[in-house]
């Protein structure tokens, strides 16, 4: 059965600028490849993206929304229509013509919304319909995601419901789905996402400290952050629970790396630092491009701060894993991802991150067991066969 894995058309594959659900796309396809089965994307038209080898059919649309972006504005989201629109007529074709039974793997729930008004029922029907959801706010209470995912995401309600699969990627998103929208146990179908592990690596002790070097952070020790600087997010909230430790520990820096979706935001994290003491050991890295870049930014790390207020799947949990950097969680609810992975609450914090930064010789053993525990479950080849055994069980 082929696979055709569907690019949500917020930024071209391979994404050029940190976006997770594109690099997912990405690797599941090279992950496909590499177990010999027939897949290829469908992906936003444009001419300027990155190299690469992938199977990569163009989605036609007006040249003005071929732009890579961040922002969340009118245009983009005109854009989203805009493609999905012309990804269902493509979809359409697909359908005519294809004389066995395939799977479309939808990830954005614009894209299949469209899809499922504008294509025949008949024609939807020589197709496996599978849609993975990546929408934190599965992960909340439904007391408090009923009212968001119903004005917002309605769209997305309805993918899961018509789709023959639904993936989620942790268990209160399963239960949610299942609980309150009403949907079969045997349709909702938990899958990790991966990583991959050749490029999320360890670099050499030479390499980093060269690394440290061309961002003035020689002989520092560095707590990094890596995501989209907004509220969710929470680096405001990370500067504060690091201040006492920053201002003990001249030699320690808090570096945070990603899109600032929300400029008002960032000014806040920085006034946060201001105001703390803090600011000459708070420092802003800018957006990495996911890759050798984004492992290079791990690399410079001891270890990898996590405080979302809510989060499907912390793919940059793993991402530091395997690159041998452990990753404290810290906030409640987070998914535990195994060794690590260091668990803890604004109380027991210091502690444990000054632990952790005195650990001397024996760290090489912690970043040992991370880079083992990312390698042992989370690669992509794992996840992709996770993924085709559920659409060809349908």
């Amino acid at each position: 059965m082929k696979i055709y894995e569907i690019g949500t058309g917020y930024t071209p594959i391979p994404a050029q600028v940190p976006a997770a659900t594109e690099s997912i796309v990405e690797e599941l396809t090279k992950a496909y490849l590499e177990m010999g089965t027939p897949v290829e994307v469908l992906d936003i038209s444009t001419d300027k993206r990155a190299p690469h080898s992938l199977p990569i059919t163009q989605v036609k649309v007006p040249s003005i929304f071929t732009k890579s972006d961040v922002s969340l504005g009118i245009v983009h989201k005109l854009k989203r229509v805009v493609y999905s629109v012309a990804l269902a007529l493509k979809l359409k074709k697909i359908l005519k013509k294809a004389d066995e039974k395939i799977a479309l793997h939808f990830h954005n729930q614009y894209n299949m919304f469209f899809f499922l008004k504008l294509v025949p029922a008949r024609l939807r029907e020589k197709a496996v319909l599978a849609y993975t959801n990546h929408n934190g706010y599965w992960s909340l209470p439904w007391e408090q995601a009923r009212e968001i995912l119903n004005k917002r995401y309605f769209q997305e309600i309805e993918s899961m419901k018509k789709a023959d699969i639904s993936f989620v990627l942790n268990p209160k998103m399963r239960n949610n789905a299942v609980e309150h929208l009403g949907l079969p146990k045997e349709k909702v179908v938990q899958i990790n996402n991966g990583v991959n592990t050749d490029i999320y690596r360890p670099l050499s002790q030479e390499k980093k400290d060269e690394l440290k070097e061309t961002l003035g952070l020689t002989g520092k020790k560095v707590i990094l952050q890596v995501g989209s600087v907004n509220e969710n997010k929470g680096q405001g909230r990370s500067v504060e629970l690091l201040a006492n430790l920053l201002k003990e520990n001249a030699d320690l820096v808090y570096a945070f790396a990603g899109g600032i979706v929300s400029a008002e935001y960032f000014e806040q994290v920085k006034a946060t630092a201001k105001e703390l003491g803090v600011e000459n050991q708070v420092m802003y890295l800018g957006m990495a491009a996911p890759g050798e870049e984004m492992n290079s930014i791990y690399n410079i790390a001891d270890a990898t701060l996590f405080v979302s207020k809510y989060e499907s799947f912390g793919l940059v949990c793993i991402e530091s894993l395997s690159a041998g950097v452990p990753v404290f969680l810290c906030g409640d609810g987070l998914i535990d991802f195994g060794k690590g992975c260091i668990l803890c609450d604004t109380e027991t914090f210091e502690n444990k991150v000054s632990i952790l930064l005195n650990m001397g010789e024996r760290y090489g053993e912690l970043s040992k067991i991370s880079r083992e525990n990312a390698v042992e479950n989370f690669t992509w080849q794992k996840i992709a066969l996770d993924y085709e055994k559920a659409m060809k069980e349908i």
